[in-house]
């Protein structure tokens, strides 16, 4: 029995949806907040199991009976005692394996600007490799899917405005870091590996703006604005005071390089190629 956290979330369905391709649905168990959020799940034959990373109690109960547990990042302020409360319930549950989705970081910048992130992702890491549970680590990069977010779906027309100045980062579809998660849960092995699901290249926004000229066939231009004015346009537009936090702390970390990171693993996982960003762009901004 395998346990998915973070089971309704847009990764944990991913895991899920290519999970049920290999094994059969009576061989997962989701972790979901409450019951609505398990009814599409139940819906397909899973158990649907409900508790919370805060609630050890709740966490202890989920983990009964599992043999592999796969922990989704939490991204809550108290995140690596989320985290520590299932990898110490799966420890005492005396499960076979565990598996956590990092985040995919550049270990060459100078001063981190991921801030409390980088503290939960290598934190938790260190946790589970010292906690002699056999484990398997996903260091995921951005999801390409996060791009409309930041800058738009109608940029062709409008332009790129987001405060990245030159900063790369690699973007690699959802759904395909969901399919090799998935790979590597319904095979026995993959023992105290860390795997890094990026894209294959890193672009900047000014190089994505270069792409959707040419897919366009329109002068898409690329503005990097003051990190502050940029801020402040974006609450001028009713943009909720979450999402400004967000889109700003991103920018900053990309603009540090942060997410300028590489890696073959997610293509050997896969047992394909990875599909490039330009022809994400080309699906998503050219219509």
């Amino acid at each position: 029995m395998i346990l998915i956290t973070g089971a309704s979330g847009h990764l944990g369905t991913a895991v899920i949806n290519h999970l049920l391709t290999k094994i059969s649905a009576d061989k997962i168990v989701a972790l979901v907040r409450n019951a609505e959020k398990g009814k599409a799940l139940k819906a397909k034959g899973l158990e649907v199991r409900i508790g919370a990373y805060a609630d050890k109690a709740s966490i202890e109960k989920a983990v009964e009976g599992v043999s592999k547990v796969l922990l989704v990042s939490s991204n809550s302020n108290d995140a690596l005692k989320e985290h520590k409360n299932v990898i110490d319930s799966a420890k005492d549950a005396g499960i076979s394996q565990i598996y956590y989705t990092s985040g995919a970081r550049n270990e060459n910048v100078s001063e981190s600007k991921l801030g409390s992130l980088t503290d939960a992702y290598s934190t938790t890491e260190n946790y589970i490799i010292t906690s002699g549970l056999p484990y398997t680590i996903f260091q995921n990069g951005l999801y390409a899917e996060t791009l409309p977010f930041f800058i738009g779906y109608d940029v062709v027309n409008t332009g790129i405005s987001f405060p990245a100045e030159n900063g790369k980062a690699s973007f690699a579809k959802r759904d395909e870091m969901g399919k090799a998660i998935a790979n590597v849960l319904a095979d026995d092995g993959h023992i105290d590996k860390i795997y890094k699901l990026t894209g294959s290249l890193s672009y900047s926004f000014a190089e994505i703006a270069e792409l959707l000229s040419e897919f366009s066939g329109k002068n898409v231009a690329y503005e990097s604005p003051d990190p502050k004015d940029y801020e402040t346009k974006l609450k001028e537009y009713g943009v909720s005071k979450m999402d400004v936090l967000y889109s700003t702390l991103l920018a900053s970390i990309i603009r540090n390089d942060e997410y300028n990171v590489v890696s073959s693993d997610l293509d050997e996982l896969l047992g394909h190629r990875s599909i490039d960003l330009e022809i994400y762009l080309e699906d998503t901004f050219i219509y």
